[in-house]
């Protein structure tokens, strides 16, 4: 039989879903130890789990090359898709949100204003929403130093502990949306092998924390 192949974002996501697997009874000790192997084999080669970085673990859920994936919410939002979003995971929690200098009144003032992100998509979407003319400035690195700059006005990121924004005097302005993990499916794969997949989604939400 084929095995399952389920791509699992590489980083904050995966020591979260090793835990999962290990809740459903899934023998998975080459992805506690997978050294420099980016395809491994679990539970008795009934499963194969693809290392990946989340905007990929979308690309290959999407065009059929892992039938399903393990994803932040953040992702699936910048980069859409057609794959089945079917199931919170409840791990890998955070939000998106609006941070800036506690008095740099950009929810206020009128006129352009300007946000620094990772997340273009994301952050048109919540502003366009609210009808607020806002310049976006895309930054790979660590988005915080734009206001410090003064290349920004606000940021637009994913916080999770909000360390990094008060040791840099910055703070939420306003929450965009709540973050998790999240189960996809490739939507051929949910035709073709429909009974697998619902069984190991259900296992999947029989052992969520």
């Amino acid at each position: 039989m084929t095995p399952i192949r389920i791509a699992i974002t590489k980083g904050r996501l995966l020591d979260s879903s090793v835990a999962m697997f290990k809740r459903m009874g899934i023998e998975c000790e080459a992805l506690e130890k997978p050294g420099r192997r980016l395809i491994l084999p679990l539970d008795g080669g009934r499963i194969e789990a693809v290392l990946a970085k989340g905007e990929d673990v979308v690309t290959y859920v999407d065009h059929g090359v892992c039938d399903m994936g393990i994803v932040g919410k953040d992702t699936l939002e910048e980069h859409p898709c057609g794959v089945f979003e079917v199931l919170d995971l409840g791990f890998g929690k955070c939000r998106m949100a609006v941070a800036g200098r506690p008095d740099s009144g950009f929810f206020s003032s009128g006129g352009e204003r300007t946000a620094a992100t990772k997340y273009d998509s994301i952050a048109r979407a919540y502003f366009k929403q609210k009808g607020m003319d806002v310049r976006l400035i895309h930054i790979s690195g660590s988005v915080e130093l734009a206001p410090l700059l003064g290349l920004s006005d606000v940021i637009v990121d994913i916080v999770e502990t909000g360390d990094t924004l008060r040791a840099n005097g910055l703070e939420v302005l306003e929450e965009v949306c709540p973050l998790s993990a999240r189960l996809i499916i490739n939507p051929a794969a949910m035709k073709l092998r429909k009974s697998e997949l619902d069984a190991l989604t259900a296992k999947m939400e029989a052992n969520l924390k």
